[in-house]
């Protein structure tokens, strides 16, 4: 596996002979001072050596409990005896202390100690050895032509790796080939197209908080709280943005983006730890984060950094990040292709923090595979730039009421224009993806097929440009006036490439004929010279009369004339012989010998020439790589519109009046359940009559996924997309919060109802009278007294203090009375069918009996719900009918006992004076205990006798405790209080 490369160094190791004995046998003679003295040498040269041995060994032992990147210790410990070519490998291990070093010999990259292991295992290949004179070294490699797949193995194990190939050819290097690291290759600098998603960007990020100095004048870091700046960078197309603000809009931003890896700086105010998806941390040193550097790097990009970033924070972001991108494509100095720097302001998009993605399933499913996410249901995208542009417009829609509605302008027309729309569509499944294309180009890594492919999508431009020559809206104006043919570059490609060329670069058939007249004439050389051998075996076997006379060619001996055996008597004298086989022999004339020479130095010469030539038109074409950017992006634009056209025609879909006062859509559609139900009932929403709904009903009737709708219809509006439904009237919201689901973060120290809990802290924090808030089941992770009380004064804070549009479900039905109670409170619940009857849209349901057949119709209605049916549910579900039937002994049972004492309320003889929530169970309790007789005995149920006065008091007061406003400890100090007062 160490491929074709000689190293002499290694292969002539100087082994130490030992001088062999007297073979005369003579005795042993006297020793002398002189071999004494040679003797104890020799004894301490052992007695070093065994201990260099051993501290090799030992460090060897230690290297091994360590991650395999970096120097292997075992080879530090032997520098000064290592061959050259180990010594060249230990050289970029040092310089690369944080990656696997994978080391080009030959066909193969190759591994060795620690790093060798490493590989062998996650990437399943054979771990070999390589010895030599000072010792043994594990040793792993894998294939040059196929090693994607096992970089991928070795990214998903959570290394990074260093690339180090072969920067001179190995037959004409004189002694050790020289090698350089290429390509640091880690999650978030990944380039090569085989560990791509075609479908997503790959974001690089770079973070730092903002010093106090930045603010006040000061030296001393920020403290916890502080702005923090947040850089992200593509490296496979350029693209690069920034953006600041308080370290929790940044950590919400990170959620947004999800970069894969993240440069993280020393006086970060993210807690990155927190963070809920997977990233490599890269930490770096304080030097690559100091604002000096940062201006130096960004220096590079554009001609006035303090012009383009004015904020500290953000250059230092920018420049940290750049910095860092240099490094992993080679440290060959700027990246060409990063064109453009953009600063973005996170109050200028629709606010959606981690919670509320997961939630809504923007972009993840909680079932993978299976296309139930939001960007699977509205993608109708051609091309892979337009499919990325999608998804970052559903992860940034828009706060500008006029760019909103120029989109829906544009969506519009395509919709009314089905032939232009199908036109554009077609035209655009042609488009090959530019802004990767164009980033190999300027990286120098473009093939002659991605200089075709190149070609072949600005070809398709023309075609594009004529099917919105009648467009009429503004946005698809503007990209009609932005379709840049560069019929320059085009006609470039189109003269110098030829049509199919083949994957390799330096093996010639690359270059058009016609393009360059030297190439020409090589060529023709070389053609001449062929037609030559080809002409001569005729010419041949006419001058000696040998029939079976072949004229062939291999590589090991060149151009030959094979003669048989039997025919060997009639060889000419000018035939020399070059090759004997068992039953011919191979010869060669003086005028082959010299056509052979002339054709190999041809197509050598036309090879080198040919890759010259390449070289300087894929220079030429990386001159333009910011017009092809700009050609990429009306391109990804003008396909995202056309799928939304494509969408909306094909499912139905509305354009939304955007700038309402309030929240209105009729006859609203789950935009992706309803592609995965063969019936979906539509529901509307009004918010004409108040900015709060509190929505009831029963489980699986549909609650959350109404909610999820209502959220997820405004996005698409602000997205620039129509939106399922019949009609929509809808605000321009600023943030989307939503409080849906359990779950526990048990790693991080928290319950399912701190989660909860921490989730409901942000939302009453953040939100604004123009966000919209979905909160499902907020207090079920606690008592109902406490879960009681916190939705309740949650309802009401988001009511009179926030103002935001907010839907609350729940199965907390005393919240009800909040429609009462709040002036714009209302309350919503889904009906149900029992038996042939379906319940009226009042707050008169009652729980079924025992027989009735319930059916959820999905269906929402003004008013509120008196029952949840969870005994219903748990039939449904498959509970065994003998604990479907016990549930609904107890829940009998406990709707006698709550109507006694609704009767004893009605008569009178409670107090009338009840605390707004309280522990029903418990009342119904005391409550009953007017029913019991004088004695336990006369009792046929053995019922405790009837209480005393003083016990009687006691219960009272326990019955009216307003457990609701109680402390946990108050609590506990007046039941302790009640339990003395029981025992005297």
């Amino acid at each position: 596996m160490d491929g074709a490369e000689s190293d002499v160094s290694d292969e002539s190791d100087p082994v130490a002979e030992t001088p062999s004995s007297d073979a005369s046998g003579a005795t042993e003679a006297t020793p002398t001072n002189a071999d004494a003295n040679a003797e104890a040498q020799a004894d301490a040269d052992a007695n070093a050596e065994a201990r260099a041995d051993a501290d090799a060994n030992a460090a060897a032992r230690t290297d091994a409990e360590r991650r395999p990147e970096g120097p292997p210790a075992k080879l530090l410990a032997r520098r000064a005896e290592l061959t050259p070519m180990l010594s060249q490998y230990l050289d970029l291990c040092e310089s690369h202390p944080d990656a696997i070093v994978l080391f080009q010999v030959g066909d193969f990259y190759e591994a060795f100690c620690e790093a060798a292991e490493t590989v062998a295992r996650v990437c399943e290949v054979t771990l070999t050895k390589r010895e030599d004179s000072t010792g043994t070294y594990p040793m792993a490699g894998i294939p040059i032509d196929n090693a994607a797949s096992y970089l991928e193995a070795l990214l998903d194990a959570d290394y990074r790796v260093a690339v180090a190939d072969q920067v001179e050819d190995a037959e004409a290097a004189s002694g050790l080939v020289d090698r350089a690291v290429t390509n640091v290759v880690s999650p978030g600098t990944v380039v090569d197209d085989d560990l791509l998603d075609r479908a997503s960007a790959t974001y690089l990020g770079a973070v730092v908080g903002l010093e106090r100095a930045d603010a006040i004048g000061g030296d001393s870091p920020a403290d916890d709280g502080s702005p923090a700046a947040l850089a992200t960078l593509d490296v496979s197309t350029g693209a690069c943005q920034v953006t600041s603000a308080a370290a929790p809009r940044i950590e919400d931003e990170l959620e947004r983006l999800a970069p894969a890896e993240l440069v993280v700086a020393p006086d970060a105010a993210v807690d990155v730890s927190a963070l809920g998806f997977e990233t490599m941390l890269t930490e770096r040193n304080s030097a690559a984060f100091a604002l000096d550097r940062a201006d130096e790097t960004l220096a590079a990009y554009v001609a006035e950094p303090t012009a383009v970033l004015d904020a500290p924070a953000e250059r230092r972001a920018v420049g940290a990040l750049l910095d860092y991108a240099e490094y992993t494509q080679g440290d060959d100095g700027a990246l060409s292709y990063v064109s453009r720097i953009r600063r973005y302001d996170l109050d200028r998009s629709l606010g959606l923090d981690a919670t509320a993605m997961r939630s809504l399933e923007l972009f993840d499913s909680r079932h993978p595979g299976e296309g139930r996410t939001l960007v699977d249901a509205v993608d109708r995208t051609a091309s892979a730039l337009g499919r990325r542009l999608l998804e970052s417009w559903l992860r940034r829609p828009l706060l500008d009421g006029a760019a909103i509605e120029r989109r829906h302008d544009a969506v519009g027309e395509l919709v009314d224009r089905p032939m232009t729309r199908e036109t554009v569509r077609e035209h655009l499944s042609r488009v090959y993806d530019l802004e990767r294309l164009a980033a190999r180009v300027s990286r120098e890594r473009a093939t002659a097929r991605d200089l075709r492919s190149l070609q072949a999508t600005l070809a398709v431009v023309p075609d594009v440009d004529a099917a919105l020559g009648e467009a009429e809206s503004e946005a698809l104006r503007d990209l009609r006036a932005s379709l840049d043919e560069l019929a320059d570059v085009r006609d470039l490609i189109g003269r110098a490439i030829e049509p199919d060329p083949p994957q390799e670069i330096t093996e010639g058939g690359v270059i058009c004929e016609g393009f360059d007249d030297e190439l020409d004439e090589i060529r023709e050389t070389e053609r001449a010279g062929r037609e030559w051998v080809a002409s001569l075996e005729a010419r041949e076997r006419e001058r000696t009369g040998i029939d079976s006379l072949e004229v062939g060619y291999n590589q090991v001996h060149g151009y030959y004339i094979e003669v048989t055996n039997p025919n060997l008597d009639c060889v000419p004298d000018d035939y020399t012989r070059r090759q004997t086989l068992k039953n011919a022999e191979r010869f060669y004339t003086p005028e082959l010998k010299r056509r052979e020479d002339e054709i190999l130095s041809a197509t050598e010469r036309a090879d080198a020439l040919e890759y010259e030539l390449f070289r300087e038109v894929r220079a030429r074409v990386a001159e333009e790589i910011e017009r092809i950017q700009s050609l990429a992006d009306a391109l990804a634009r003008l396909d995202v519109l056309t799928s939304f056209a494509t969408v909306a025609a094909g499912e139905d879909y509305v354009r939304p009046e955007m700038g309402a006062e309030t929240l209105q859509i009729e006859a609203g559609r789950h935009p992706v359940v309803e592609r995965t139900r063969a019936e979906f009932v539509p529901n509307g929403v009004d918010f004409a009559d108040g900015h709060v709904a509190v929505v009831t009903g029963p489980n699986m009737s549909g609650k959350s996924t109404y909610m999820r709708q209502i959220a997820l219809v405004a996005l698409l509006a602000q997205a620039g997309s129509f939106v399922p439904a019949d009609a929509a009237r809808l605000p321009v919201l600023d943030r989307i919060f939503t409080r849906v689901g359990a779950s526990d973060d048990i790693a991080g120290g928290q319950s399912t109802f701190m989660r909860e809990m921490a989730e409901l802290t942000a939302i009453l924090h953040d939100a604004t009278a123009d966000s919209l808030v979905l909160l499902d089941e907020v207090g079920r992770g606690t008592s109902t007294a406490d879960g009681l009380a916190i939705a309740r004064a949650t309802t009401e804070f988001l009511h009179d203090e926030v103002g935001a549009t907010t839907l609350f479900a729940t199965h907390y039905h005393d919240l009800t009375a909040l429609a009462d109670d709040l002036p714009n409170a209302f309350n919503l619940h889904f009906t149900v069918s029992k038996g042939d009857r379906e319940t009226p849209d009042q707050s008169e349901e009652t729980a079924p009996a025992s027989g009735d057949d319930v059916t959820f119709l999905h269906r929402v209605a003004r008013g509120a719900s008196s029952s949840s049916y969870g005994v219903e549910v748990a039939k449904l579900a498959g509970v065994p009918d003998q604990v479907v039937a016990r549930a609904r002994e107890h829940l009998h049972s406990s709707a006698d006992d709550a109507g006694r004492g609704a009767q004893r309320a009605a008569n009178g003889t409670p107090d009338t004076k009840q605390p707004a929530a309280r522990n029903d169970t418990l009342a119904a309790y005391v409550d009953g205990l007017d029913d019991v007789g004088a004695d336990a005995d006369e009792r046929p149920d053995g019922r405790a006798p009837v209480p005393t006065y003083g016990e009687r008091a006691v219960l009272d007061e326990l019955r009216d405790l307003d457990v609701a406003s109680t402390t946990p400890l108050e609590a506990l100090n007046t039941l302790e209080d009640l339990r003395q007062r029981l025992d005297e």
